[in-house]
């Protein structure tokens, strides 16, 4: 069993930053991609920012230049660095990581509980 523990949300106002934590922990052999994810009020959940093995990272459009996603691999962690923040940015985050439990297994995603980040204008 694979669970993501996420840290960091909050309420800021725009301008500001934030740094987003997602630390997993259980039965991990390899941590394949990680990600972050976001849903605002009425809206459908979107890929904010994903980072796989090379490394490579993507961004949405919407935060590029802004946002930055980096991860620790001895922590089996994945962090969001959110700078310059808007009120379009308010949403509820979630982190995604896509663990193998040991060498010959698929690929399982898993998710954090989600934490909400709050931008006033």
């Amino acid at each position: 069993q694979v669970q993501l523990v996420e840290t960091g949300g909050g309420l800021v106002q725009a301008g500001d930053s934030l740094r987003l934590s997602c630390a997993a922990s259980g039965s991990i052999f390899r941590v394949n991609r990680m990600g972050w994810y976001r849903q605002a009020p009425g809206k459908q959940r979107e890929l904010v920012a994903v980072l796989t093995s090379g490394p490579r990272t993507n961004y949405a459009s919407s935060v590029q230049g802004r946002f930055t996603i980096s991860r620790d691999n001895a922590k089996n962690t994945v962090l969001l660095q959110m700078n310059s923040l808007k009120p379009e940015d308010t949403a509820v985050y979630y982190c995604n990581e896509a663990v193998q439990t040991d060498l010959f297994s698929d690929e399982t995603d898993y998710w954090g509980q989600g934490n909400t980040v709050t931008v006033s204008s």
